[in-house]
């Protein structure tokens, strides 16, 4: 499969095909991760900005590192100290980057569809690395790498959701690629962060923790997202965990050898049991190992790479 697209801006809009094949060339790259020298040439002479307009850590670092790791140059661009916050508007500051030659720009933005608007008004590679609740891309195809790592399938599998869906860029990404290929998708928390209306796009939704967890392969958890909302959606923290954190006693009855995952920042004692985030069933720091590969893969892509290189073929 040669990935033939110029941008990455959302999962929905992928086929299987393309999915898996951003997977085949992280492996790929997840290989090089493991060399001596970790470096490859394959962005050698172009110029990647890390366009964050809303607050990172993980995401702007990893994609830091992965530009440097193919031998970009990376800028890295933020809101607070720039001419966003004297009233620029968001076209202006990316036809300025492109002017001085920015090959890729990474954006991460409280507005939804804004990597979307900028691959309409420039020339450059844009990489949605999350747009407000609607998706974060990089996300899902991460964390379907790790189930795939260890369960190598996705098809078939039970995959929970647990949590902040409504307001969760990261549930609506990994909803999209899983149900492409071929997992069931159960999705739990409150009824005021869990609509409906998500039985819509093919998965179940229900409001039992228990039930939600017993047959899963996999347990992805989230954290509430009080940045986003207008209002409170529950009573209290206590309650939340109380009614859909995951404890001692609710992961005694799980399966002995499902994957624990969040996409981070963990909220210890809140949405898991603190130790049971750093148990054997734990894929979290993994996930953030695999994040690396996967944004070299993503970057490699759209640049005009070919995707699942054979081995050695990244050199």
């Amino acid at each position: 499969m040669i990935w033939n697209r110029p941008h990455l801006l959302d999962i929905e809009s992928l086929s299987p095909e393309e999915i898996i094949a951003v997977l085949d060339t992280a492996r790929q790259f997840k290989a090089v991760g493991e060399r001596a020298i970790k470096k490859v040439p394959a962005l050698r002479g172009k110029t990647v900005v890390n366009l964050f307009v809303e607050p990172s850590t993980r995401t702007r670092i990893s994609f830091e590192l992965a530009a440097i790791r193919l031998s970009a140059d990376v800028i890295n661009f933020g809101a607070e100290a720039s001419s966003l916050k004297k009233g620029e508007t968001l076209k202006d500051t990316a036809r300025n980057l492109e002017a001085l030659n920015a090959d890729i720009i990474i954006i991460r933005h409280s507005a939804t569809g804004a990597p979307h608007f900028l691959s309409r008004v420039v020339n450059a590679h844009i990489v949605n690395a999350g747009d407000g609740a609607h998706e974060h891309p990089t996300q899902a195809l991460l964390d379907t790498f790790t189930i795939r790592e260890h369960k190598g399938k996705i098809a078939g599998l039970n995959v929970t959701i647990l949590g902040d869906i409504l307001y969760s860029r990261v549930a609506r990404s990994n909803i999209w690629a899983l149900l492409k290929l071929g997992a069931k998708v159960t999705l739990c928390g409150p009824s005021t962060l869990v609509p409906r209306v998500f039985e819509q796009m093919g998965c179940r939704v229900t409001y039992n923790v228990e039930e939600a967890i017993a047959g899963a392969d996999v347990i992805n958890l989230l954290r509430i997202q009080h940045e986003r909302q207008r209002k409170t959606m529950f009573p209290s923290i206590g309650e939340y965990t109380a009614l859909f954190g995951l404890n001692h006693a609710r992961f005694a009855k799980t399966k002995p050898d499902v994957l624990i995952m969040h996409p981070g920042p963990i909220n210890r004692g809140v949405e898991i049991a603190s130790d049971l985030a750093d148990c054997g069933r734990s894929v979290i720091l993994e996930q953030v190992t695999n994040g690396l590969a996967i944004r070299m893969a993503v970057l490699y892509l759209i640049n005009g790479g070919t995707a699942a290189p054979e081995p050695g073929g990244l050199n």
